[in-house]
């Protein structure tokens, strides 16, 4: 009996560090962005889904998908009631706008986080960014280019982990478009990932789906990726191919991978089951 109470007490203390809390709590349209242009009032805003009552909490952000040029901010399902706080953003779009000015929101959407997110029982020592192809290109620009928070007054080395599901690493299909260049001519400038590989970047989780049936060669970009990140000698670089499933199916399993790193940088137990 007192073997199963201590097994019991064990059980509780971890759903307290890691677990699910009784309630969460939503926040909707939250600007993180101050400006009078009607299109920053309507597309710089996020969403918060955290644990009330609770602190110290793992953070992710997550950037919605849709080329760049469409999609709105929704919170990953699969991520909640994990006892971490969500932040889910809206970005300016293509072609209303240009590529830095997406970039921008991104990086204004992460700073915001950094400050306020204490408010919403967040840690900011643990705040990981990620999202789904254009999310995960956003994801990836703004963590290994600095320039785009350090406008916000913020290191994007002090961001925990960047986590991109299936984004691009060469430069966004979308804003080739707008330059005339083919989806099948890649290019490679200061608006791809692969232009700022570094060393002193933080934890970086590429995850990809099948390489046969993903976008444009997404497996094989993310792989160069990984390949020139190791090469900087950066030692936190992850590549991951999820076999039989493409550009919008590997999301359901890329979220476990996900949460495995999430744990596993902040120390806490894996599950690899």
């Amino acid at each position: 009996m007192k073997q199963l109470s201590l097994i019991l007490l064990a059980m509780l203390l971890g759903s307290i560090a890691w677990g699910t809390p009784l309630k969460y709590t939503e926040v909707h349209d939250i600007p993180y962005k101050k400006s009078e242009e009607a299109y920053v009032k309507e597309r710089c805003k996020l969403d918060i889904y955290y644990p009330e009552d609770t602190t110290g909490c793992p953070v992710v952000v997550w950037f919605h998908g849709g080329g760049l040029t469409q999609g709105n901010k929704s919170f990953p399902w699969k991520l909640k009631e994990k006892g971490m706080v969500l932040v889910a953003v809206n970005y300016r779009l293509l072609p209303k706008v240009e590529i830095n000015e997406c970039l921008d929101d991104a990086a204004a959407a992460v700073a915001w986080v950094f400050r306020e997110i204490g408010k919403y029982g967040g840690d900011k020592r643990k705040i990981f960014v990620s999202g789904h192809s254009a999310g995960g290109y956003l994801t990836a620009m703004i963590g290994l280019d600095k320039k785009w928070l350090a406008n916000y007054q913020t290191d994007a080395n002090e961001i925990a982990g960047l986590i991109p599901f299936s984004g691009q690493m060469i430069c966004h299909f979308a804003y080739r478009d707008m330059k005339g260049i083919g989806n099948l001519q890649p290019t490679i400038d200061e608006y791809a990932p692969l232009f700022h590989v570094r060393k002193d970047a933080p934890p970086l989780v590429l995850i990809t789906g099948d390489r046969n049936i993903e976008l444009f060669g997404r497996y094989e970009e993310n792989a160069y990726m990984w390949r020139m990140m190791k090469l900087t000698g950066h030692a936190e670089t992850y590549l991951y191919e999820i076999d039989g499933h493409g550009h919008g199916s590997m999301a359901e399993p890329a979220y476990h991978i996900l949460e495995q790193h999430i744990r596993k940088i902040l120390g806490q137990p894996v599950n690899n089951n």
